[in-house]
């Protein structure tokens, strides 16, 4: 019984330090990743830097709403 359990701890023994083909497929995937991230932050500064400041509106109404009443709208044609 003692046999047993050293010969079957030697056959996991040289099985553990193998790298596989998911460790390197992994490896890229995860390398793609950062690639993407660092692509994408650039995007984020440079959509910052190009949006326009929008006006800050202090005029108390939204533009959005100006215009509209309360109740049934009439008819746009």
């Amino acid at each position: 019984m003692i046999g047993r359990l050293t010969r079957s701890c030697r056959s996991k023994e040289g099985a553990i330090g193998r790298a596989g083909k998911t460790t390197i497929a992994k490896r890229d995937r995860e390398k793609a990743k950062q690639v993407q991230r660092r692509e994408k932050d650039v995007r984020r500064e440079q959509r910052k830097t190009e949006k326009p400041a929008r006006p800050s509106n202090t005029g108390g109404e939204d533009p959005d709403l100006a215009g509209l009443q309360w109740g049934p709208q009439e008819p746009l044609y």
